[in-house]
């Protein structure tokens, strides 16, 4: 009969130490997991990107870069501006038959135009102011203008381009004479002048066709 008793305390004992066993696994399973798990905000090693795959080459980086510019786009040459027809006022001194400094120093800037280089035609007007005759005032103009003309066959020009044209008093640009009859000095001595204009160059005509 005392072996009944026995058997039951065994029973229970049994089952307690399993029930310790069982909770015993529980925590170390929890203390194992918790020691393999990263802190928070730590990112592990095998979330990393592989260093060895993002310091391969990129084909595309290697391919030759295209230009925008289309190759079948045909520029051509720059055309050159027109040239245009040049025209100077030269005046002259009180009773000078030929120009000083200044307006040689006005015939020089001709020669580097762009009209004289093209070799257009050189056309020399001579002026003269109101005093004096007629006769007189042509004489003196023309001097003025054949004055000029020399001038700039010193400089190289060839004679068979220039033409001289003698006006005398007949083309004032400003008035000889006041209002009040009396003489204007700074009118006259606008009008003692030359005028040269180097022409453009005429377009050739374009060449027949051939029958």
């Amino acid at each position: 009969m005392k072996s009944a008793p026995m058997i039951a305390s065994a029973i229970l004992l049994a089952a307690l130490g399993g029930c310790q066993q069982g909770t015993g696994s529980e925590g170390e399973s929890t203390d194992s997991a918790t020691q393999g798990a990263a802190p928070d905000g730590v990112v592990p090693d095998s979330a990393l990107p592989d260093a060895d795959a993002s310091a391969a080459p990129d084909p595309a980086a290697d391919e030759p870069k295209k230009s925008i510019i289309r190759a079948d786009v045909d520029v051509g040459p720059t055309q050159a501006p027109p040239v245009e027809t040049v025209h100077l006022v030269v005046p002259y001194p009180a009773k000078g038959a030929r120009p000083d400094e200044a307006g040689r120093a006005l015939l020089d800037g001709l020669l580097t135009t762009p009209a004289f280089a093209a070799g257009g035609a050189i056309t020399i007007w001579g002026h003269s102011d109101s005093r004096g005759s007629d006769a007189d005032n042509l004489a003196a103009s023309r001097r003025r203008a054949e004055a000029a003309r020399d001038y700039l066959e010193s400089k190289g020009v060839a004679k068979a381009r220039i033409s001289v044209v003698a006006l005398g008093e007949a083309r004032p640009i400003a008035p000889n004479r006041k209002l009040d009859g009396s003489d204007d000095q700074e009118g006259r001595a606008r009008n003692r002048r030359v005028e040269v204009e180097i022409a453009a160059p005429q377009p050739s005509a374009p060449a027949s066709p051939t029958p």
